[in-house]
């Protein structure tokens, strides 16, 4: 059953977003590190986007909301929602954005009026590991809902006329369908090599459940338009040793290596003295 009631975000730092581009998300998501202040950079990597955490640091997920109607942001955090505690479900509580809104979300919500902190830690002291579910740890995921508008009354429209040719356009779509079908397949077998080809390194890093801060929220309604979520986006972390073992970052450039100057077979202009 859907759930009417949401938690909306109240005194939580607010800020107008620019108005959204063609085809852009409903939603924007983005990780700001509190203690330095900076927006995480995303990396794109084989098909998925990578954030780097510092372990001991605290995190927002920050959400801003990118069209001009209220939405339903359900957020995951290690495959936990932040709202409840409960394994995360798109059916479950979330944040409702009002147009344009921008806001961060720094922690566990504990009341209606404060929340533990979202901080980088290693896995095992993860609040999913320590909850027993280390399973989806490292993953920040937000699922969005468009809210429902006022029925209008409907009128059964008279019987439709049958448009000349339209046995052919039916075997048009179908063939349409059975090519997209044919493209997905290379797209499985990609995510299947990527599976085979080992790139995946055991996860270091989780979210753990912080230090307790003020952060008051109210409630609101809200009717989804749909059981099913206008938009599902992932971002992926860990540390970034573990992001460069795995390809995602570029190993940096050691400016504290030794230098050994390579033999030459003219060192100098002259002989020089033996010196004994």
């Amino acid at each position: 059953m859907l759930r009417k009631f949401m938690l909306l975000t109240a005194a939580l730092l607010a800020a107008t977003a620019c108005a959204p581009a063609w085809g852009r998300p409903l939603v924007d998501v983005d990780v700001i590190d509190r203690d330095t202040g900076q927006w995480l950079p995303e990396t794109p990597h084989r098909g998925r986007t990578w954030v780097a955490g510092t372990p001991g640091h605290r995190y927002a997920v920050r959400l801003t909301n990118t069209s001009s109607e209220r939405v339903l942001v359900v957020l995951s955090v290690d495959g936990v929602n932040a709202v409840t505690g409960e394994t995360a479900h798109p059916s479950q509580a979330g944040y409702v954005l009002a147009p344009w809104q921008s806001t961060e979300i720094a922690g566990w919500r504990k009341s209606l009026d404060d929340v533990a902190q979202f901080v980088f830690t290693d896995l095992p002291d993860s609040y999913a590991a320590r909850t027993g579910r280390p399973d989806h740890v490292g993953v920040i995921g937000i699922a969005v809902f468009r809210e429902a508008r006022p029925v209008m009354p409907y009128y059964e429209p008279g019987p439709p006329i049958a448009r000349e040719g339209a046995a052919r356009d039916e075997a048009r779509g179908a063939a349409r369908e059975r090519n997209a079908a044919k493209a997905a397949a290379p797209a499985a077998a990609e995510s299947s090599a990527d599976s085979a080809y080992g790139m995946q390194q055991p996860q270091r890093i989780g979210t753990g459940h912080g230090q307790r801060e003020w952060a008051p929220v109210g409630r609101t309604e809200f009717v989804r338009a749909s059981s099913r979520p206008s938009q599902v986006s992932e971002l992926r972390y860990d540390d970034a040793d573990n992001l460069i073992a795995m390809g995602v970052l570029p190993r940096p450039y050691r400016y504290d290596r030794p230098y050994y100057e390579e033999p030459r077979a003219f060192p100098n202009g002259f002989v020089p003295d033996p010196g004994y």
